[in-house]
């Protein structure tokens, strides 16, 4: 039996303590946040530890964003099930749990399972705070409301790469994980007190089960051959070409479904709206460039020129600087703008950035990739509103949170998988360029037996490797220049895609 979510001849549900309630909802999404930052610093050492290669470990990522990216869709399902608080307790409760498997894995495939587990639980925790949030502000502070939302989500992203490089230099790459615990326990007791006795509106539901069954072969399949398939020779091996039939299947299965079914799991009938079928792909192409630079640049520090943990943390911390103070900034005043012209801005600046980064050498020092981080900052504050209005300003009013959640699965699955294509462009052009670069020196030469003795006398095997470790250095830092130009033209193409929207001036969505 259904309840409404106010008693009869009562006003709207108001905690005890909104403040206290609010501390308790946004915990739960820094928590969620803050995994990710903590995680793209700890790679390298993640690897490391659990003895497998680099390119390995970014699978502790992507399988995070696939996972996640597929539990989304069936946030819509839950709440109408359960509600809003229960499924909120549940996803967080869970996200903990999830969060101390992490911490005790003993190998790659257990990390990866646990952190698949902790995508999925994941997946309703950002949405169903969002709808708690503006339940329990007056209609006139709802803006206040998104706004502390929209705070924690920027805050996090710096705080996640100095505490994760803290955390994996003096402790264990494991705290990296278990500092959630006592984050997701205090969220969960704060919002359950505070929202005691809260009505909820349930239904029963029903929910697209083979769209779902093919969602997760098609996309799950997917990404195993994007992270698997350099590993595996690619065609040349039997699983993946088996995995890449699953994929097309799958995904083709899906869009049949989809279309055709009454009630989808994912709505692609939103994509008749021009500016939703154009400002979602802008947004996924955008996106996934930007997923791929936060994960490549703290790699590339580490790998490449050495960085520590924490000072790979500090280097890439500032990006979060000004979206922080620009925050409330955009809320008040974008709306005024062609929000096409900010997002081109936006695309432009975080261009540039990756651009400039193409000309980074072996020597280049802490200030240089730091101020680069707090160009990309800058980009990154005048992106996310815009773009967001853009998709959502010819929907109807019934079709705004599909649309949102719609726009949310387009972001995180075009995240995962540009962090494997990325990672996997990375590694193919470092085995090239080491190439390239060994060929070029001939141990005959006298020039080159006089250098290596120099690097090593007496030492002719310590002064080969020494070699090799230079020239495969330098083969790592073109191969991240190479890539890091191919993600600036990324965002440079996105800004001639925006113009193909219609003026949307921040309006809202249509009446």
């Amino acid at each position: 039996m259904s309840r409404s979510a106010t008693q009869p001849g009562a006003g709207p549900f108001r905690p005890p303590s909104v403040p206290f309630a609010t501390i308790g909802l946004a915990l739960a999404v820094f928590m969620q946040v803050l995994d990710g930052t903590i995680a793209n610093v700890a790679l390298p050492t993640i690897a490391g530890n659990l003895g497998v290669s680099p390119n390995q470990g970014t699978w502790v990522i992507t399988t995070f964003s696939v996972a996640n990216a597929i539990a989304l869709p069936l946030t819509g399902f839950l709440v109408r099930r359960f509600g809003q608080v229960p499924l909120f307790l549940a996803a967080t409760l869970a996200f903990t749990l999830a969060s101390l498997l992490c911490g005790t894995a003993q190998s790659l495939e257990m990390l990866v399972l646990f952190r698949a587990l902790q995508g999925a639980v994941a997946g309703p925790m950002i949405p169903t705070t969002q709808a708690l949030m503006l339940s329990i502000y007056p209609p006139d502070q709802r803006g206040l409301a998104l706004s502390l939302i929209a705070m924690v989500t920027v805050v996090a992203p710096i705080a996640g790469p100095l505490l994760g490089g803290w955390i994996t230099e003096s402790y264990s790459w494991r705290w990296a994980f278990f500092i959630n615990i006592p984050v997701g326990l205090f969220a969960c007791l704060t919002t359950a007190r505070q929202m005691r006795g809260r009505p909820e509106m349930t239904e029963p539901a029903r929910v697209d089960v083979w769209g779902l069954v093919a969602l997760v072969v098609g996309v799950g399949a997917l990404q195993l051959v994007l992270d698997k398939g350099n590993d595996e020779d690619w065609f040349h091996s039997t699983a993946i070409i088996g995995a890449t039939i699953a994929a097309v299947l799958g995904i083709a299965v899906f869009l049949v479904l989809e279309l055709t079914e009454r009630h989808p799991i994912v709505d692609l009938r939103l994509f008749r709206h021009r500016n939703f079928a154009i400002g979602g792909l802008t947004l996924m192409l955008a996106y996934s460039a930007f997923f791929a630079v936060n994960v490549i640049v703290p790699l590339w520090l580490q790998r490449t020129l050495g960085y520590t943990a924490l000072w790979a943390g500090l280097a890439v911390a500032p990006m979060g600087l000004v979206p922080i103070a620009l925050t409330s900034v955009m809320g008040r005043h974008a709306r005024r703008f062609n929000m096409r012209l900010l997002v081109s801005v936006a695309f432009a600046i975080l261009g540039t950035a990756s651009v400039l980064r193409s000309g980074f050498v072996v020597q280049t020092g802490f200030p240089h990739i730091a101020w680069i981080q707090l160009l990309q900052g800058l980009g990154l504050a005048l992106f996310t509103m815009p773009i967001n209005s853009i998709l959502l300003s010819d929907l109807g009013p019934d079709e705004i949170a599909a649309g949102s959640g719609l726009a949310t699965f387009l972001r995180t699955m075009g995240a995962s998988f540009a962090v494997s294509v990325t990672t996997l462009l990375w590694d193919r052009r470092t085995v090239f360029h080491h190439a390239i670069l060994a060929d070029q020196i001939s141990l005959h030469d006298p020039a080159t037996r006089q250098a290596l003795a120099g690097i090593a006398p007496g030492q002719p095997l310590l002064a080969d490797a020494l070699l090799n470790e230079t020239i495969g250095r330098q083969a790592e830092q073109i191969a991240f220049n190479e890539v890091s130009f191919a993600l600036g033209c990324v965002f440079l193409a996105a800004i001639a895609l925006v113009w193909l929207t219609k003026p949307a001036s921040g309006a809202g969505p249509r009446r």
